[in-house]
């Protein structure tokens, strides 16, 4: 059993506050890309900072690795309707935090994700060709972690940020190298940086409920009255992040600068 009874919480774990937050809010990038394992991920550890970026004029792009395909406790689902549901709600999640329509979708199957070269040329071409400031993704060092795409995921956007960055990886590419000017890794176990997200709580609430085939097996959610407890939840969880960094509710993030 895992010691770190947050390990496993989606995007915005509770932190128990021993090293401190040293920055806060970033100036608003002209772009910025989210690299989630899942449709929701993104929503989940990102949602409030995109929302309050995108209000700002930026830019917001989602990139989710894989197809969901196994984000349901029903044994007799369909599989194929559970991944165009997903890819539905994604896209609709991203609109909700004003991000483009058009979501990109690797398609890995769910569970399945691997390190290889090709789905890091594919990511870090995505990054040369979107061009973003700031990247956001999940932090693959969290220990006790038990879902592996979050892992792999992780490592995949920053070994692709990297590769992104260098002109002499993946060349077959045709394109100019870019290297983006900040990474912000959520699910992190000792978070240095937060942004204020006290304006979009609610923003951030209304995108995840649009995933609303997770209702039961994400967020615990089999009713209104349920549905209502999970937002509580979330609203409680993003004030008590706040306070670590002297603001009414925060997301917080691992910053990696000087990439």
């Amino acid at each position: 059993m895992s010691t770190n009874p947050s390990a496993n919480e989606p995007g915005q774990p509770a932190h128990n506050g021993e090293r401190p937050i040293t920055s806060v809010d970033l100036p608003t990038p002209k772009i910025a890309l989210a690299i989630g394992a899942h449709p929701d991920d993104i929503e989940f550890g990102c949602g409030g900072t995109l929302a309050k970026w995108s209000a700002a004029g930026c830019s917001i792009h989602h990139l989710v690795i894989t197809d969901g395909s196994k984000g349901t406790w029903n044994p007799d689902a369909d599989i194929a309707s559970l991944i165009v549901t997903r890819r539905l709600e994604q896209t609709e999640a991203a609109r909700r935090l004003g991000g483009r329509s058009d979501v990109t979708f690797l398609d890995q199957i769910d569970g399945e994700l691997e390190e290889s070269m090709a789905l890091r040329s594919a990511i870090a071409q995505h990054i040369r060709v979107i061009k973003p400031d700031i990247v956001l993704g999940h932090d693959p060092w969290k220990r006790h972690r038990l879902h592996p795409d979050h892992r792999h995921a992780g490592f995949l956007t920053c070994d692709a940020i990297v590769a992104a960055r260098d002109p002499h990886f993946f060349r077959d590419h045709g394109m100019p190298h870019h290297r983006p000017s900040h990474l912000l890794l959520w699910e992190a176990d000792e978070p240095d940086h937060a942004e204020d997200v006290s304006g979009q709580v609610e923003t951030k609430i209304h995108a995840l409920m649009a995933h609303a085939s997770q209702f039961e097996s994400t967020m615990k959610a089999v009713d209104p009255a349920d549905l209502e407890r999970f937002a509580n939840r979330m609203r409680d969880r993003l004030r008590q992040l706040g306070i670590r960094a002297s603001r009414p509710a925060a997301e917080v993030f691992k910053r990696i600068s000087d990439l």
